[in-house]
């Protein structure tokens, strides 16, 4: 099992995406195990963005992401990780294929609606910077018909 981050950017609030988006997700059978509605300071952009700082995209890239709420979410499941970056799609819409999120949701190279953890130590990090008081541990009833877990 692993839990990963994914931020719904300001551009999924704005588009009223969230519920399609997080239906994906659910859907598809990862666990939602922490959720929050916030804006994103310039600090927590600064450290979660941390190896961009110094890029030429990073002022426009913070500004994005601190202009307005963002929602911080953790999902867990088998292979998390690999899981929602598969159903995100390639970064930038316009290159995404269809029935990914970003394929279905996205025609911008600057606004990609979602964010996620792209490995396992990064999960560890940002999860840390989004839910420092933890996360909720529960196990869905449907677990056994989800994840091959007949226990």
């Amino acid at each position: 099992m692993e839990t990963t981050l994914i931020l719904f950017k300001p551009d999924a609030l704005h588009r009223g995406l969230v519920g399609q988006i997080l239906s994906r997700f659910e859907t598809k059978g990862l666990q939602l195990v922490g959720m929050r509605l916030m804006c994103m300071s310039s600090e927590l952009a600064d450290t979660h963005y941390a190896e961009h700082v110094d890029k030429p995209f990073y002022p426009g890239l913070k500004g994005f992401m601190t202009s307005s709420p963002i929602i911080a979410m953790a999902l867990r499941g088998p292979n998390a990780i690999a899981v929602a970056r598969s159903m995100m799609g390639k970064t930038f819409g316009i290159e995404a294929e269809a029935g990914t999120i970003r394929g279905d949701f996205g025609c911008s190279k600057s606004y990609n609606l979602v964010h996620g953890s792209d490995s396992q130590e990064s999960a560890e990090r940002e999860l840390g910077l989004y839910f420092p008081e933890g996360l909720e541990d529960w196990k869905p009833i449907q677990a056994p018909w989800l994840w091959d877990d007949r226990e």
